[in-house]
């Protein structure tokens, strides 16, 4: 086999070999750098706090510095608002697909490639608003019970 050929197939899978190796890598490499951000300047405004009033609660001090959890309203919303869009991405790629072998723009594999990851998306999207559907029905006195301690009695 001629080098120039084992170079060219390597330059051609080298995108693929990117965004599936390396691109999860670095993604997983920046939240865990976020995170450890976070708790460092979370970590500086304690200690600081405790420098200048060493009597302070530090519990009361970490709640106020701390990110609110999600309401199970808002993780739900989440979960749906990603199901329309992998839905409509899925819907997209099955009309590209469509389009493409109904005028002949695309090779044969380009066309099963788009159909495959349309159907994919959209499977996907579906499991999302499923899951919103199920979890509403489901977490209902849940919902009702945080909205009730979030919402200001008068």
């Amino acid at each position: 086999m001629n080098s120039n050929v084992i170079w060219v197939e390597f330059i051609n899978m080298l995108p693929i070999i990117l965004c599936g190796c390396v691109l999860p890598i670095i993604f997983i490499w920046m939240e865990t750098r976020r995170k450890m951000n976070e708790t460092n300047a979370r970590t500086q405004i304690v200690t600081a706090a405790l420098e200048k009033n060493p009597d302070m609660d530090v519990e009361e001090i970490l709640k106020k510095v701390s990110r609110k959890p999600k309401l199970l309203k808002e993780k739900l919303l989440t979960k749906l608002l990603w199901g329309f869009i992998t839905s409509l991405l899925g819907i997209g790629l099955i009309v590209l697909g469509i389009y493409m072998k109904s005028s002949g723009l695309g090779i044969d594999v380009d066309v099963q490639t788009a159909l495959c990851f349309g159907l994919i998306l959209l499977a996907i999207g579906a499991a999302f608003i499923i899951n919103y559907g199920v979890g509403r029905k489901m977490l209902a006195k849940e919902i009702e019970a945080e909205e009730s301690k979030t919402t200001p009695q008068s």
